[in-house]
């Protein structure tokens, strides 16, 4: 009978592919043994019970998911993946999170509080208390030798040196450290300060457990002073960061939080300096027109403005009235010497006048310049005409004269 055989490489390519396809994520639990941390950063052990062992891995990029140092013979919980090497027919387990084990009793207990205390409102934001905008004084929860409080300290002296700040030690760690974070956070809450500030640096959830106790969540809650809760780092959530009016990521972050940034306030108080002068010198050159406006408001109101405006209508309607006059005694003296002239030149005098100095010789028209002594001549009007001798001439303003 033939049978179709195959290599040892693809036999273990295929079991490698079928079975990391299928155990893509399992969760074993054991006991730590040849634990060895590489100068990479990977970390390599093996998991065991009674019966049999595995190999696993922990590359440097999960590390950040590891809460505490591990040790030979700790009882752990892993979750990962199975990983196949080929090159040996070697498995093992890739970890991407490690825990001690009955960390699920503290996550179960976790759920629980957490559960019970948003039934009571206690995470509702209609009970958080706004931030201060000036901070003169903070009070500071924590263990005095702790590296959180260092990092506070340093930070808020170069943020803003003039807060007050007072350090209240603390336990928090351990199984009093619950007690003592209440009460304490009582004592603080009778200081009158502006914030309070309840914390400790990274660790594991064991570590940070008193932050998830009842007792701690009640004071918190009923504390009428803010607390700002910074606990761990930025991926641990405990029970007071929920309970708490603001939850810092880190002690670090509180103070930066809290504190502004005395340079940054500096250029604040700059800036409002500028604002205020630009705005009090609109409002200064605003008013002033104003009071321009009101003031010649005023002067064009003024008795003296109105008699001053008076006069110069008064001045004003003299002057037209005096060239009208003027023009009308032009005029009528213009129509006066047209009517003299116009009587003079009809009046009978002169008309006499006119008639005799016009005189008839020999057909035509003469003066009585012309006429000789002895001469004749005629006189006529439009009615009568008669002849005439010259009997003598003389100036005189009477002429004589006989009729033929």
């Amino acid at each position: 009978m033939n049978q179709n055989y195959i290599s040892v490489t693809n036999f273990t390519n295929q079991f490698k592919a079928y079975s990391e396809e299928t155990f893509q994520s399992v969760f074993i639990k054991g006991e730590i043994s040849n634990l060895v941390i590489h100068t990479s950063g990977h970390i390599y052990f093996s998991l065991k019970d009674e019966k049999s062992i595995i190999k696993c891995i922990m590359f440097k990029n999960y590390r950040y998911n590891l809460k505490f140092n591990l040790e030979n013979g700790d009882n752990i919980l892993i979750r990962g993946k199975l990983n196949i090497y080929t090159p040996r027919g070697e498995y093992n387990i890739l970890c991407f999170n490690i825990s001690k084990e009955g960390i699920g009793d503290l996550t179960k207990r976790y759920e629980e509080l957490k559960e019970k205390l948003a039934k009571k409102n206690y995470f509702d934001s209609s009970h958080k208390k706004s931030l201060p905008k000036i901070i003169n004084h903070i009070v500071i929860i924590t263990a005095n030798q702790g590296a959180g409080l260092a990092d506070m300290l340093k930070i808020a002296n170069k943020r803003f040196a003039l807060v007050k700040i007072t350090l209240i030690d603390t336990l928090v760690q351990g199984n009093s450290a619950k007690d003592d974070i209440a009460k304490n956070i009582q004592i603080a809450d009778r200081l009158n300060s502006d914030v309070i500030i309840i914390g400790r640096g990274g660790g594991s959830q064991e570590d940070l457990w008193a932050f998830n106790e009842e007792i701690v969540a009640d004071a918190v809650f009923n504390a009428k002073t803010l607390i700002v809760s910074a606990v761990g780092h930025e991926s641990d959530l405990v029970i007071s960061d929920l309970v708490a009016d603001i939850r810092a990521s880190t002690p670090s972050n509180a103070i930066e939080i809290i504190l502004p940034d005395s340079d940054e306030l500096i250029l604040s108080i700059d800036s409002l300096i500028d604002k205020f002068n630009m705005q009090f010198n609109r409002i200064l050159y605003k008013k002033s027109e104003e009071l321009n406006y009101l003031k010649k408001s005023f002067t064009q109101n003024s008795i003296e403005s109105k008699i001053e405006f008076y006069n110069l209508e008064i001045k004003e309607l003299k002057n037209r009235f005096n060239k009208a006059f003027e023009f009308l005694i032009e005029k009528k003296e213009a129509n006066l010497n047209h009517l003299k002239e116009s009587i003079e030149f009809n009046h009978p005098s002169k008309r006499v006048s006119s008639h005799n100095a016009q005189l008839v010789k020999q057909n035509r028209l003469i003066n009585l310049e012309e006429i000789q002594v002895g001469e004749t001549f005629q006189l006529q009007d439009g009615k009568f005409k008669v002849g005439v001798k010259v009997l003598y001439k003389e100036n005189a303003e009477i002429i004589k004269i006989q009729k033929d």
